[in-house]
């Protein structure tokens, strides 16, 4: 009896409205067809990573705003890009455009390369310095110049930059001993800074000084314990701002090349910041000059 039933229930029409969907075969047969046409574009595969040593012609820029301001702005030639397969698609567009080799490695590859602790988000880039301007060849066109007294910590030099950048000063002038490789660290912070402010390697900073004062620059050297308040000072551009390094601040013969010493007067109980953030201070005080 249960037999017949099962039999019977098998042989009956399916309820109007819900007859089983057909298969087409020949639309099956052309997608899968397609697909062998067609394959999905494979990622390419990580290769063994060569890296070149860092020197006085190559240096390294990593992090995705320092490596794609690099290739974007072609202010340097472009070596070679180490990259992850996903940070190479982030940055597709850049890397077409500059035409720069590129080389698909791990994070654990940069990682090795660059230390654990550096934040490199996929992306190294091996390049050539931009070439250094002398004082003499600065352009005002923000009538604005920073100048830094020995400031050796690469992260103070890099959001130095990145602040400099961001209000167009014309060039930032350094030491060549006691201040950080225009690279690594320093790239990374500035997030694409060192592409758009020019950089002035000075052997004699105040010999260099003298040379902006000739130039019609007003030196305002920045100091906690100066009599002046800046915003008192008769400022006008050309401006030289001249900032001292951490801790030990302006040397004596950097003092005695500037027109004027000027304090920050700071409302609250810490009367000092770090410099970087007295930088940023100090430039948005002086745009109206």
């Amino acid at each position: 009896m249960q037999q017949s039933e099962d039999a019977l229930s098998r042989q009956a029409p399916p309820p109007k409205g819900l007859a089983p969907k057909r298969v087409d075969q020949t639309s099956a047969a052309k997608e899968k067809a397609r697909g062998k046409d067609h394959p999905r574009p494979e990622r390419p595969q990580p290769q063994a990573p060569r890296f070149a040593k860092p020197g006085a012609d190559l240096i390294q820029l990593y992090g995705t705003h320092a490596v794609r301001e690099a290739l974007r702005a072609g202010q340097r030639e472009c070596l070679l890009l180490h990259a992850t397969a996903m940070a190479a698609e982030k940055l597709a567009p850049e890397i077409a455009a500059s035409g720069v080799k590129l080389q698909i490695v791990t994070a654990d590859d940069l990682s090795r390369q660059l230390g654990p602790g550096s934040v490199h988000q996929g992306l190294l880039l091996e390049a050539r310095p931009i070439e250094p301007l002398d004082v003499t060849e600065i352009e005002s066109r923000s009538g604005i110049v920073l100048v830094l007294d020995q400031i050796t910590d690469p992260h103070n030099v890099g959001a130095i930059l990145r602040t400099a950048a961001a209000f167009a000063v014309d060039a930032i002038v350094i030491t060549e001993r006691h201040a950080p490789a225009l690279g690594g660290v320093l790239a990374k912070t500035a997030s694409g800074g060192l592409e758009h402010v020019r950089m002035v390697p000075v052997v004699n900073l105040a010999r260099s000084l003298e040379t902006l004062g000739k130039l019609g620059y007003l030196r305002i050297g920045l100091d906690s314990a100066a009599e002046n308040d800046l915003t008192q000072l008769p400022l006008h551009k050309p401006l030289a701002l001249v900032l001292g390094g951490e801790g030990a601040g302006l040397r004596r013969l950097t003092r005695e090349k500037c027109d004027f010493l000027a304090r920050l007067d700071m409302p609250g109980a810490i009367k000092s910041l770090n410099v970087s953030n007295a930088c940023a201070v100090v430039l948005t005080l002086v745009q109206k000059a």
